[in-house]
């Protein structure tokens, strides 16, 4: 029985019904030509009937008095496979306004602490001719860039392997190689960059500043770069603070039930607006977010004077303990009704964040980080979101992914969407990633603080052909 380490552990301490602390991932697969009516059944029965799984999967969170009340994990000997990995069906036509209400309460409902906590669930009836796998798992069992890494063991770049096993076993190629009791890996690749989202990013600031007070002996020393950011913020406008946030209706207690809404644009798209303005992919997608929220809020008669604000998880470089994740505030813009002038706005504000922290040494890097990240502990308790200024009023993720088509058995991998972790104080999270020729995005919120959610993805078509409007004008 291993003891789980105290980070970990906080992810089950801090759970309850309205905060479930689980992300998740919906796959969208073209069925494979050649596939029979009963291709899915067919797969499932064939996933549930290899009971070789690995240790990572086959374990469960518990607490007893042999662990002095800390949790711990332990190998679960009636592991239920079927229980783990389903299949369910669509009701006709299996539109997908049906499938993201499925997996909106799939997301919503908590993993059970007796069995491992992860689900995989299979969904059949898709229109299109289409089917689509939810895969869940709690952040105390693995972080999302683990999630990210096991999942991509199950996808493949060629068509033609159909031998490729499920994420949860262990790969028969490597049995002969390795016991039984080891995960078994691969050589990853950029398909774990989709799981540095959010909660990773928090993650990893944590680690950072924990580094850093054990490094000088003393918290203190932040408060000198806090301060110095602050005067510098103060003279720029649209350079965001931490806690200054306005308050808006995405900076409210939740609730347990979810609403997940997901949509694909070609990144040629973007790329053009980019190409055209001077400006970055990631610039346009924070306007695209930014036109939307506003659009949104406008119609609930729920937008702020002042400009919302985007927490952005942000990479920081590559060390020999690997890739470092920090945290910015962007202001939004949303308080500016013209898209050009907007997206300007949007691009200054990033600049000065990002020049900020690559001014600044680690140990200062690691004090503004903590500082964005700090609301996200916070979050966590319930109530405490209505009585305190919301440090920010979502967290925007934009992460590069594959560039190549993938499969899973012989079935074409056509959309990948982050489902992310609402938290009090923040009731909406918007992650984005590349995938092939697309750009995916996922919103995550929830079902009561943001109602309606699905119409921000109609928002965010208009927001990109307001851009590109402004695009041709730029050009012209």
């Amino acid at each position: 029985m291993g003891v789980m380490s105290f980070r970990d552990s906080m992810f089950l301490l801090a759970e309850s019904r309205e905060h479930p602390t689980h992300v998740g991932s919906l796959l969208l697969f073209d069925r494979p030509e050649d596939a029979g009516p009963d291709f899915l059944s067919d797969l499932h029965r064939r996933l549930v009937s290899d009971r070789t799984v690995a240790p990572l999967f086959a374990r469960r969170a518990v607490r007893t008095v042999g662990t002095l009340g800390q949790w711990a994990w332990e190998p679960d000997e009636d592991l239920d496979l079927e229980y783990h990995v389903r299949l369910s069906a669509l009701p006709r036509p299996g539109r997908i306004r049906e499938l993201l209400e499925l997996v909106s309460r799939l997301h919503g409902t908590l993993l059970d602490r007796h069995r491992p906590l992860w689900e995989f669930h299979l969904i059949e009836g898709v229109e299109g001719d289409r089917f689509a796998a939810y895969f869940k798992f709690h952040h105390a069992m693995m972080d999302g860039v683990t999630g990210a890494r096991h999942l991509q063991k199950t996808l493949s770049t060629d068509p033609e392997d159909l031998d490729t096993p499920p994420f949860w076993q262990v790969d028969p190629r490597s049995r002969k190689k390795k016991p039984s009791t080891e995960v078994a890996t691969r050589e990853t690749g950029v398909l774990e960059r989709v799981g540095s989202a959010v909660t990773e990013s928090a993650r990893t600031v944590a680690s950072a500043v924990a580094d850093t007070v054990r490094t000088t002996n003393s918290a203190l020393g932040v408060a000198p770069v806090l301060a110095n950011a602050f005067y510098e913020g103060l003279a720029h406008r649209d350079t965001a603070l931490p806690f200054e946030a306005p308050h808006s209706m995405l900076n409210v207690p939740i609730t347990g039930a979810r609403r997940f809404a997901a949509e694909s644009w070609p990144i040629k798209r973007i790329q053009r607006v980019r190409e055209r303005t001077g400006s970055t992919v990631n610039d346009i997608v924070l306007a695209m977010c930014s036109g939307a929220l506003r659009r949104y809020m406008l119609e609930l008669d729920e937008l702020p004077d002042r400009s919302l604000v985007a927490a952005l998880p942000v990479s920081l470089g590559t060390t020999g303990s690997g890739n470092q994740l920090g945290a910015i505030l962007v202001t939004l813009a949303t308080d500016e009704p013209d898209p050009g002038v907007r997206l300007e706005r949007i691009k200054a504000s990033t600049k000065a964040a990002k020049g900020n922290l690559d001014q600044r040494d680690p140990m200062a890097v690691a004090a503004l980080s903590l500082a964005v990240a700090a609301p996200l502990p916070l979050g966590t308790v319930p109530g405490l979101s209505s009585v305190i200024n919301p440090g920010f009023n979502l967290i925007i993720s934009n992460v590069p992914g594959p560039k190549d088509p993938l499969y899973w058995v012989g079935a074409k991998l056509s959309g990948l969407y982050p489902v992310s972790i609402p938290l009090d104080g923040q009731a909406l999270n918007m992650t984005v990633f590349s995938y092939a020729d697309n750009m995916e995005f996922g919103l995550t919120g929830d079902r009561r603080a943001v109602p309606r959610l699905q119409k921000l993805l109609t928002y965010l078509e208009e927001s990109l052909v307001e851009l590109e409007d402004v695009a041709d004008a730029a050009d012209g």
